[in-house]
Formats: C-alpha cells, structure tokens, sequence
C-alpha cells in the first residue's frame, strides 16, 4: 500500500480523528490537562457496555473450546499485543490453568513486549505463521485484536484461523472493520478520537484491557474457577499469594487460619480442596473424587454432600 493510500485508510478511521475537545490542550496546566484526559476516559465504560452482546456470544465460544480441551489465543501488534499477552500471563497465577491454554502472540515475538519492532505487524504471513508454530486446531478460538481493525499481521492470522475451522473473533474500536468482516463474532467498542490523535494506547486501550478482562474472567468463571467471588483456583506461587490461598479458605468457610492452614498443608495448597474439606469434614481422598465428580465445580461437590 502507498503512503497516500494509507494516509486516506486511516483518514477514515474514528480512532484516528481529532479530538475536538482536546485541541487547545497544549496550552493547559497539568490539572487541566488530566482533567481533560479524565473526562474522555469517562466514556470507555459506556462504549464497553454498548457491546455486552458480542462479549457474551465470545465468552460461550470460548467456554466451549475450554471444554473440548480448545486454547484462547490473543493476536494482536503493539499495544494491542501487549494487552493480549498480559490478559494470558495473568490467567496460570489466577485461575490455577496450565500455561499454553490462554496464549498471547505479538507481532515481532517477545521483544515486542518492551520496544518497537518496526514493520513487523505489516506482514499478514507472520500472522498466520504465528498460528501455525503453536499448531492451531479447530477446537480454538483466536481473537484478533487491532484498534484500527486493519493490521495485516491479524488479519493474517483471523484468515488462516478461518481456514483450520477455529473460531475467531475480532477486537477493534472501529465500526466495520476489516477484521470484523472476517470474524465469526465482532467486538466493537467506538470510544471516539483519542485525547493525542491516534495515540489509541488511550481510551481505545482501556476498552481493549477491559474487554479482555471480561472475555477471560468470565470464561473462568463459567468452567468453574470461582466459588462465589473468590479465586479458588488460585496457584499460590509466591508468600503473598500463599497468605492469600489461607484467606480465602477462611472467607470462603469461616475457619481460623489455623484450620485454613492445616487444609492447605494436606492438599499441598489446593484452595477448593481445602475448602471443600473445611465444608464438608471430608478427607483429601474423599474430597479429591467429590470435586472430579462436580466436574470441578466447588458449590457442585458442596451441595452434593450435606454439610
């Protein structure tokens, strides 16, 4: 594509435009420029909430794919990319899910994460290639992610994605986007012209990260990582999260954090093990088989046995 070419493709986009509210913003002091900031990033939620329906039909596809054994895997480049591969790093400590079932690819690979690598997301057969090193099935799902909704790199892989049969999805801040015409389901939310133009590390980036984080929470939630609202499928790694695994325990149950540790030591800090023990007065090998039973659902295997 020519430079004029592209100068008029972006000319078109709503994430490119001037901020009419934003362009005497050179001239503010600090308090006013954040003031400024401030108020455009009022709007993200809403324009969030206006796509709720998309979000929902990704989050079935992708509880669906976590079933049969499938992957979510973000594509995206730049701060699209970034935001993918930190939404997937999150998922192991979080939801106790083995590394690999949420993936995150960045156009121009792992150094991408911390500096530019320039053209790398101009290449759509480094998309697809992307795809064909982590050996996509169709039991996947990929969302590709791209504010303008144009970048070669995700397009590269939503096409070849096609091809294998997984499902897609596409994340951009425009309406009508390239990518959206190529996925199964489009996620759309229109957040408006940037406080800097086409700094879409704004508010197009917070519609993205929140965007994400619904897609994996509630996926999570729904295949059963959660009892109530606690992370029960936490993987305490480190003191912190280990001190966080015991309260848990006791919030979830009422013990005392001699009764949540005692748990804890038996199943080797299994926070739904422990809890399901703690509940129930199971042993570890009883409670073991209740919650394979319950599918891994810890109110299943609760509810199963009378407390």
């Amino acid at each position: 594509m020519t430079e004029q070419a592209l100068i008029s493709e972006l000319e078109k986009l709503v994430s490119e435009g001037r901020n009419p509210q934003t362009m005497q913003i050179d001239l503010l002091p600090t308090t006013d420029i954040l003031q400024k900031i401030n108020d455009e990033d009022k709007g993200v939620p809403s324009a969030v909430e206006k796509v709720i329906p998309h979000i929902a039909a990704a989050v079935d596809r992708v509880v669906t794919a976590f079933q049969v054994g499938g992957r979510l895997i973000y594509m995206g480049a730049g701060t699209s990319g970034r935001l993918g591969v930190l939404d997937a790093s999150e998922c192991p400590p979080t939801f106790g899910v083995p590394e690999g079932v949420v993936v995150g690819l960045i156009a121009g690979g792992p150094e991408a994460m911390i500096r530019a690598i320039e053209g790398a997301e101009d290449d759509p057969h480094k998309g697809e290639q992307a795809l064909r090193d982590i050996g996509l099935t169709a039991q996947d799902v990929v969302v590709g992610i791209a504010v303008s909704g144009r970048t070669p790199y995700v397009i590269g892989g939503l096409n070849y994605a096609k091809q294998v049969g997984a499902s897609t999805i596409a994340l951009s801040c425009n309406p009508d986007s390239i990518i959206a015409g190529i996925a199964d389901i489009a996620i759309s939310p229109v957040v408006g012209p940037e406080v800097l133009t086409g700094s879409t590390r704004l508010k197009s980036g917070t519609a993205q990260k929140l965007i994400l984080n619904m897609l994996t929470t509630a996926s999570m939630i729904r295949i059963g990582k959660s009892y109530q609202n606690l992370m029960v499928d936490v993987h305490a790694s480190n003191k912190k999260l280990v001190a966080r695994a015991s309260r848990i325990v006791m919030q979830a149950t009422g013990c005392t954090t001699e009764q949540a540790r005692q748990a804890l030591d038996q199943t080797s800090n299994d926070v739904k093990l422990a809890i399901l023990m703690v509940k129930t007065g199971m042993d570890v090998e009883k409670a073991r088989v209740a919650l394979k039973d319950a599918g891994g659902f810890l109110r299943k295997a609760i509810n199963a046995k009378p407390v």
